[in-house]
């Protein structure tokens, strides 16, 4: 994979932009369960009191609270608050919406002085959480075991209602110390959270005293954060379709790119290289194997980045929320990570087979389908049948491990999540019962603790795709680096402009990469525009192979050959291959029509154009009959045609385009001997300028050519007329005397 990793560099941009929107993301989701936490502490247990600084106040209240309060205390706390008596113009508005005020003066909270608000906050919340302690202890003096006892004070002896803040102001002061003392060192032992809750009781009982509606004010706060919530819901569902969608089109460019790629280096291969890579395996790299890695990449944009977000966010929320839990999320962390590397490390090497299956599966139905007439013919389905289904059990069963393997991280994962739960539950329930936890938090610790898990669940599902795609990866770059044989020169040597091209081989030795001897030897001839040379031999003597070395398909190992003069590796190769009319021995059709295939060579063809080549290559009478006519269907690889007809096909397709020289390997041979003459005596009328090399096997149509060459185990053994060779090769002797009785070999 990170061998393909420059394919990225154009869409960097794009990646950066989906890693903020996957922050932006992941701060929203994790803040929906700390809104949780509110709606359930705030909203429910403290009725929408969400802090322990009262936002209006009794100036009474206040004087009683300095009681606990020192000097510089109370001025802090004064300062932080505006006066409004009844002399003043606001105080009527005030009023009117706290029925229950009266004439007293109030104080409404005006500084938002973070300093000053941090500097009152602890001496604030410990008064107010005091004047609730004495106020509990004054509604029920025998029935809060719980509660402090304040030493010097019976308070059995008070009448029940008694308003001990008024009490505690008319005791002498030793006595007022002590209790305050007494009281103080009660509310420390609590800690400072729980003091605060008992500070925002008093305040919700400050509120109630001015005749603020606390069902509104709880319901308000409640409805507030959920619309908040629900917001942040909404914008998080945004920012994952906007993510999603730049993910897939950055994947899908990746892949396009990487099919362009890997088709343009095929599409350059020479022979050499496709000898390395099958058919199908070529076909697998540039389908399943990108399709792999597309899947991969989206899943890492996606993913990958998404789940560490998740999972450090969540664990430092979580943390801030219960530090002493702590442990239980590091447990199920290391569980979760060994179960994915033991998974990873036993599904690993079965990853790097299963392409090579799906390569091997590839080729069996490929074999199959384009050989279907041949496995009928010899009753071989049977075979065929198990040959497919030991393939196709062998990929299965490997893909059923790997499977099988991947299939035990979810529900060991999911047994991970239900005990992590389960402990988050027992354990807060403890620290809640012990006030040393809020309910709401312990919420939010489990659903943060759920997020954590499901940020290992995205990263084991990477994990399943992941080695499979990397080896993917592998196989395209292996394609990709693959290195051509045949090249531009860095300066093209331009060819002459020409009717015929002089075609010389200039003591050619070939041999094919890899193997141990030359397939050609020291071979030497020239074929002269305006002439028919032919080449002969017998099956496996080279014949193929020297018509393969004129366009270069493949270069010579030894010598030269040369075209008007010009090595053919000195010039470039789309200019050669523009002087070259090729006709393969196996003729090759593409779908489409029958025009559309006849002007592969030339688009600009019109119809007497073509209606030239057709005719001289015997093909007019079948054309002009099928339905259709030049606009006839022709499927894939021409298999509604007959052979004799693809190979008059391919031949009207050369002649269509008229070129310098033309190449015919073989591709007579499944023409009748008539077609066959009229075909010749036609390309002499049509070509009579070019260059006519034809590759046969038959010597019926090659006797009528100006120079036969004669092949043997890749060496030259005869050249001349046919007369001429007669009388001088004893090889060609022997493939007249095979094919032709007494009079046709004279």
């Amino acid at each position: 994979m990170l061998k393909l990793i420059r394919y990225l560099k154009p869409y960097l941009l794009t990646v950066a932009i989906i890693v903020v929107l996957l922050f932006v993301q992941a701060n929203m989701d994790l803040a929906l369960p700390d809104y949780l936490s509110r709606i359930v502490n705030v909203g429910i247990q403290q009725g929408g009191v969400d802090s322990p600084f009262p936002k209006l106040l009794r100036a009474a209240e206040l004087e009683r609270l300095s009681l606990f309060l020192d000097e510089t205390e109370r001025g802090q706390v004064k300062s932080a608050y505006r006066r409004y008596g009844s002399g003043d113009p606001e105080f009527a508005a005030l009023a009117e919406s706290l029925p229950a005020i009266g004439q007293d003066a109030i104080l409404i909270l005006t500084s938002d002085d973070r300093a000053t608000l941090q500097a009152i906050r602890g001496p604030l919340s410990r008064a107010l959480a005091a004047s609730g302690v004495l106020r509990q202890l004054a509604a029920n003096p025998l029935g809060q075991p719980d509660l402090p006892s304040i030493p010097g004070l019976d308070l059995t002896r008070l009448p029940a209602g008694l308003d001990l803040l008024d009490v505690l102001a008319r005791l002498p002061a030793d006595q007022s110390v002590a209790i305050k003392q007494a009281v103080l060192a009660q509310l420390d032992g609590l800690g400072d959270g729980m003091v605060e809750q008992a500070a925002i009781r008093a305040v919700r009982a400050e509120y109630a005293a001015l005749g603020l509606d606390l069902e509104k004010l709880q319901t308000g706060y409640i409805v507030q954060t959920g619309l908040l919530m629900l917001a942040l819901t909404l914008g998080s569902a945004l920012v994952t379709i906007l993510i999603g969608l730049l993910a897939s089109r950055t994947a899908a460019g990746i892949a396009r790119a990487l099919r362009r790629d890997v088709f343009r280096t095929v599409v350059g291969f020479s022979g050499a290289e496709f000898d390395q890579f099958s058919t199908a395996s070529l076909i697998t790299r540039s389908t399943n194997d990108v399709t792999q890695v597309q899947m991969v990449i989206f899943m890492l944009l996606r993913m990958v980045i998404y789940a560490p977000i998740m999972g450090g966010g969540g664990f430092i929320r979580a943390m801030g929320k219960a530090p002493s839990m702590g442990w239980i999320i590091g447990l199920a962390v290391l569980v979760m990570l060994a179960l994915i590397v033991v998974v990873f490390i036993i599904a690993m090497p079965k990853f790097r087979s299963i392409q090579k299956l799906v390569d091997r599966l590839n080729l069996v139905a490929r074999e199959n389908l384009t050989g279907l007439m041949v496995v009928r013919a010899f009753n071989r389905q049977p075979f065929e049948e198990r040959r497919f289904d030991g393939a196709n059990q062998e990929l299965t069963s490997v893909n059923l491990f790997v499977n099988r393997v991947m299939v035990v991280m979810m529900p060991v994962m999911m047994l991970v999540m239900n005990l992590l739960s389960i402990a988050v539950i027992w354990v807060g329930a403890h620290q809640i019962a012990e006030s040393a936890m809020q309910v709401g938090d312990m919420m939010a610790f489990l659903q943060y603790t759920m997020q954590i898990v499901m940020s290992f669940l995205m990263l084991s599902m990477v994990f399943i795709f992941l080695p499979r795609a990397s080896v993917s990866g592998d196989r395209i770059a292996e394609v990709l680096r693959t290195r051509r044989s045949v090249k531009d020169p860095g300066l093209p040597v331009p060819l002459p402009p020409a009717q015929g091209a002089r075609v010389e081989f200039r003591d050619v030795s070939f041999r094919y990469p890899g193997a141990d001897s030359d397939v050609l030897c020291n071979i030497s001839f020239t074929a002269e525009p305006g002439q028919t040379t032919a080449i002969i031999g017998p099956t496996g003597s080279g014949k193929s192979t020297i018509v393969n070395l004129i366009p270069r398909f493949y270069d010579v190992t030894a010598g030269v050959v040369l075209v008007d003069g010009v090595d053919v590796r000195a010039a470039a190769q789309a200019d050669l291959r523009d002087r070259i009319g090729y006709v393969p021995q196996k003729a090759t059709l593409f779908s489409g029509t029958v025009a559309s295939n006849l002007r592969y060579g030339l688009d600009a063809a019109d119809k007497v154009q073509l209606a030239e080549a057709v005719a001289a290559a015997q093909a007019a009478d079948f054309v002009n009959n099928r339905e259709g006519g030049y606009e006839a269907t022709v499927s894939q690889g021409g298999a509604n045609l007959s052979g004799g007809q693809k190979q008059r096909l391919s031949i009207a397709r050369a002649l269509v385009k008229r070129y310098p020289v033309y190449i015919f390997d073989d591709s007579f041979s499944a023409l009748d001997l008539k077609t066959d003459s009229a075909l010749r005596h036609a390309l002499k009328d049509t070509v009579r300028q070019a260059t006519l090399i034809i590759v046969a096997q038959r010597v019926s149509t090659i006797m009528q050519a100006d120079r036969i060459v004669v092949l043997d185990e890749g060496q030259i053994v005869g050249q001349g007329s046919h007369r001429e060779l007669m009388a001088s090769c004893a090889t060609y002797r022997e493939i007249v005397n095979s094919q032709l009785g007494t009079k046709e070999k004279a």
